[in-house]
């Protein structure tokens, strides 16, 4: 099992970044347009049994990821885990928690890649720097979303 984790402080109170997950865009305007991902649909918000469905590109092979949501505590944690995709296993936990009146924003993600342990030492540093990619892109944009105006 393979883990990563990405955090940072957002100068702006829990309940606007929580705000800001829950947009119905929110997909969109968290992917980075150098993904090969196409969103298929996002049913539910950030509710407990809410569905997100993505088509990933492979190369030129396209692959269902579809995930639900299994926890969700407003203002506090929500966590979506694959039901269907291109890992073994997938959990992510998105954490949101106040610091001086501002939040403190963790996305921690524990996952299999298929293959086991040899398909993760040969590929685990690739899908951990695409994660911290993925990650420090969508915080930037979160940061600089939820800092308008404040």
């Amino acid at each position: 099992m393979l883990h990563f984790q990405y955090s940072s402080l957002i100068n702006a109170p829990v309940e606007i970044v929580w705000n800001f997950h829950e947009r119905p865009d929110i997909l969109d305007v968290l992917t980075p347009p150098w993904q090969p991902v196409q969103i298929v649909r996002r049913e539910g918000g950030l509710a407990v049994g809410a569905i997100s469905e993505f088509k990933i590109f492979l190369g030129v092979i396209p692959v269902r990821w579809l995930a639900h949501h299994t926890e969700c505590k407003k203002y506090q944690i929500f966590v979506d885990e694959q039901i269907d995709g291109p890992m073994e296993f997938w959990r992510h936990k998105h954490q949101f928690v106040a610091e001086n009146r501002q939040t403190r924003l963790t996305d921690s993600i524990e996952y299999a890649i298929p293959g086991g342990e040899l398909a993760e030492l040969i590929l685990g540093w690739w899908v951990e720097a695409r994660l911290r990619d993925m990650f420090r892109y969508r915080h930037e944009v979160t940061k600089k979303e939820c800092e308008k105006g404040i």
